[in-house]
């Protein structure tokens, strides 16, 4: 409490996030004038969240794992439970709450378990450049050992194969039809190149 006491209020409340003045906003100290236009949401939720700007294929990752998140249709336990709050007159912060917390493994995604396997898959991976067939080894064998464990891929948006024998991890297209690479494979490539420094 001394500690609070002694700072101003600015200080008290500032934030390596954002920086806001009178006629300024920057964000992660980029002007927001710099970023309007020029990046995407999925980057700006990189950007937000991770401190930097994200290469070309970690933005598609994120993208593709934004948009295999969207839940469709009212049926999804989330959606049920929130509408079910408003009916009750609870404000939508209440629907809201109620909605988030049934997120989990189960339903929301496996987002830590996600993680848990890229991880995996890099560890996997030798040091220095790395090539398609040792990136597709490596994620094969990550795969392998979790269908041994008796794990299963999950359901989702068509499009998405979990575990699919010619492709063991996900597999989405991009949408940027430039690039025929799925979005595994961006992935693995930008694991490999920061587990390289590149």
């Amino acid at each position: 409490m001394a500690e609070r006491e002694q700072l101003s209020p600015e200080e008290w409340w500032s934030t390596a996030i954002i920086d806001m003045k009178p006629g300024s906003i920057r964000y992660r100290g980029y002007a927001i004038e710099e970023l309007i236009g020029r990046v995407g949401f999925a980057e700006m939720v990189w950007l937000m969240t991770r401190g930097e700007l994200p290469t070309r294929p970690q933005a598609a990752l994120l993208e593709a794992a934004l948009v295999a998140a969207v839940d469709h249709g009212p049926q999804a336990p989330s959606i049920a439970i929130a509408r079910m709050a408003m009916t009750c007159g609870v404000g939508i912060n209440n629907a809201m709450a109620s909605a988030i917390n049934v997120l989990g493994d189960v339903h929301g995604g496996a987002g830590e378990q996600c993680v848990a396997l890229y991880n995996d898959i890099a560890a996997r991976l030798p040091s220095g450049d790395v090539s398609p067939a040792q990136m597709k080894a490596a994620a094969g064998a990550a795969v392998d050992e979790l269908a041994a464990a008796g794990t299963r891929g999950g359901h989702g948006p068509r499009g998405i194969r979990v575990g699919h024998s010619q492709e063991p991890v996900l597999a989405i297209k991009p949408p940027n039809r430039r690039s025929r690479r799925p979005y595994s494979a961006m992935a693995l490539s930008s694991v490999a190149r920061s587990k390289s420094g590149q």
